[in-house]
């Protein structure tokens, strides 16, 4: 099943693709479950991203690698895929999109992702729409006119 959240800011395109680092990382973090980030690399092929995700009741490892990475006239791009997740999900794919937009840009989160039942990503859909909808705020905020 696919996802992809736009999100228009007031910084170009690099400014905001170089700024996905760890620090931003940790503010998108979900309130619920809680992120334990165990290893950030950066977001070149070959680089990992390693968390634990706590429910408070059970723990779940979360590894993705970053499989590609791309820097154009107007856009830039990585993408992390899931090496190790946490079910019910068994694909992870997530392409973090920066396009240049007027003197601004748009991010855009374009992820796909299977727990192997249609019905299931369906199910999960409205799930993950919340939980990354939740990132606009923080990108406006992190990403106004300096």
């Amino acid at each position: 099943m696919r996802l992809h959240l736009q999100t228009a800011v007031q910084q170009d395109y690099l400014s905001v693709f170089y700024a996905f680092d760890e620090q931003l990382f940790r503010k998108l973090a979900p309130p619920y479950p809680r992120l334990k980030l165990l290893r950030f690399d950066g977001s070149a092929p070959g680089d990992v991203v390693e968390v634990e995700l706590q429910t408070g009741i059970k723990s779940f490892r979360w590894t993705s690698l970053i499989t590609e990475r791309e820097i154009t006239n107007t856009t830039a791009w990585f993408v992390d895929e899931g090496q190790e997740v946490p079910p019910p999900l068994r694909k992870w794919r997530h392409k973090h999109l920066v396009t240049q937009h007027g003197s601004g840009a748009i991010i855009h989160d374009i992820i796909d992702y299977s727990t192997g039942y249609k019905a299931l990503d369906a199910m999960l859909y409205p799930l993950m729409l919340v939980a990354f909808g939740m990132r606009k705020p923080i990108y406006r905020e992190v990403f106004q006119q300096k």
